[in-house]
């Protein structure tokens, strides 16, 4: 949740795709694999580096922590006329009202202050290219925008203002809160939602990480008064870190953003507020839970990780690539383009204080749901127990040193970088060093680490579709209960 204030022909290259049929020939189309595609009749298709393996310049940065516990870190990198702004603040909770909480503030803290109006807020930031932007979950509230870099001073002016003085007035309040309210109460029907909320519930319990989309009926009981006191006492730059990446001077822009938040500071006796590390997620059965009458399901396994900060994550996020982290892995390459059984499948890594997960959904058809789930823990049985090629680690590498140079390459894509990499308590050095490691894994230390983490014995998760047709079939692959 989130408040924002401010034809031609073609022509083939090769023989081989000269023999494919013409687009719209009434003739069916071939179905090649990824191999096949990389290939033409004069051998591989050439694949040009996606990245340096070795360390790179670092950016003009500097960092410091301010007397109020607030860590500013400003790097140069002058692609644009603009600024970047990160700024992320513990914000853990141990109760679902503080969530309900927490996702109202997120809502109104923009929505002006004691110096300016709602409209006020807007036109301020507007007049300098700027925006700001705030949304929470259960480890953080976050502040994110841009500014024109001259309008710079602007922009940490009306964020001083928005953080020591928000105005919470009753109308924008009360307004905020029935439209938050409408949206979860739609988003909390959809099948994807019911799912996550499913999978989040059979990982962590009742632990807050779960709770990372609030209950509408919570939040609709959200009073002015609850926002300004969760306000006072959790939003606290102790701990909290401001990244800036943009056209700027490092050491002048962190005395400039020193000076504007000089008035941020907690109150006599408030403690930050840290999300306790959730628990691990442990291997179990799937529940599989009854959506009368849908024509789909939602499949969500998960099993435990490791954080970004450990020595084993490069290989582990390579093991990941290679079953399903990409459009080229094992995964896709069986459930959809071999099999059909879904449009969009993927494998992803989790991170949260102290602990990570690596997460596998998809969505099918009633009638493929069992096929589809039987796919899926044989891809990941089959890595587990054989060694990945040379080929796919390779293919892996590339593609996550690719996609990493690329999102560093943008001033937003560095800032929420060093954002991220702050809240697990890492910084820039991660980001130089990272590389190195990727370019140094070798298939059996892959192959150790997709035993390790993609073991289907270490996988729990979540079945939501028609149990009435489902049932049968799904109990009889084992380890699925209905819940």
């Amino acid at each position: 949740m989130a408040r924002r204030a401010g034809t031609a022909a073609s022509v083939p290259d090769t023989a081989a795709e000269a023999t494919l049929p013409a687009r719209g020939a009434n003739r069916p189309q071939p179905f090649r694999t990824a191999q096949e595609i990389a290939r033409t009749v004069t051998g591989p298709r050439p694949i040009p580096p996606l990245a340096k393996t070795g360390r790179t310049r670092a950016p003009s940065l500097a960092r410091t922590e301010l007397p109020s516990g607030l860590h500013v870190v400003a790097v140069r990198k002058p692609r644009s006329p603009l600024v970047e702004v990160r700024l992320r603040i513990p914000f853990g909770g141990s109760t679902k009202v503080h969530a309900a909480r927490a996702e109202m503030l997120a809502a109104t803290m923009l929505l002006g202050t004691g110096l300016r109006s709602r409209e006020q807020v807007d036109a301020d930031l507007a007049l300098v290219g700027g925006h700001l932007d705030a949304s929470v979950d259960p480890q953080r509230l976050s502040i994110t925008g841009s500014v024109l870099s001259t309008g710079l001073p602007v922009l940490l002016e009306v964020l001083s203002d928005c953080l020591t003085d928000p105005a919470y007035r009753r109308g924008d309040v009360l307004g905020e809160r029935d439209r938050l309210v409408a949206h979860l109460a739609i988003a909390a029907t959809q099948p994807s939602s019911v799912a996550h909320r499913h999978l989040q519930q059979r990982r962590f319990g009742d632990h807050p990480a779960a709770w990372d989309m609030p209950d509408a009926d919570l939040v609709g009981s959200v009073g002015v008064a609850a926002v300004r006191g969760l306000h006072s006492r959790a939003v606290l730059p102790a701990g909290s870190t401001l990244v800036l990446v943009g056209d700027l001077s490092p050491g002048k822009t962190i005395d400039a953003a020193a000076a504007a938040l000089a008035g941020w500071a907690g109150s006599p006796g408030t403690v930050t507020r840290t999300l306790a590390p959730p628990p691990v997620v442990h291997g179990g059965d799937l529940l599989a839970f009854h959506r009368a009458g849908a024509v789909q399901s939602q499949l969500r396994l998960s099993a435990a990780a490791v954080p970004r900060a450990d020595p084993r994550y490069a290989a582990c996020q390579l093991a990941n690539l290679v079953y399903g982290g990409y459009f080229s892995s094992r995964l896709v390459e069986n459930i959809r383009e071999s099999k059909g059984y879904t449009y969009s499948a993927r494998s992803s890594l989790e991170f949260w204080p102290g602990t990570a997960a690596v997460t596998v959904a998809f969505d099918t058809t009633t009638e493929s749901t069992a096929p589809a789930l039987l796919e899926a823990r044989y891809e990941l049985g089959r890595l587990s127990l054989l060694p990945p090629t040379a080929q796919e680690v390779d293919a892996a590498r590339n593609y996550a040193l690719g996609t990493l140079a690329t999102s560093l390459s943008t001033q937003a894509g560095l800032a929420s970088m060093l954002a991220v990499l702050a809240g697990s308590g890492l910084d820039e050095t991660w980001l130089a060093e990272h590389p190195v490691r990727l370019a140094a894994m070798t298939v059996q230390e892959v192959a150790a680490a997709a035993s390790e983490l993609l073991a289907p014995a270490h996988f729990t998760g979540i079945v939501v579709g028609d149990l009435g047709v489902l049932e049968p079939a799904l109990c009889s692959l084992g380890n699925v209960r209905v819940a």
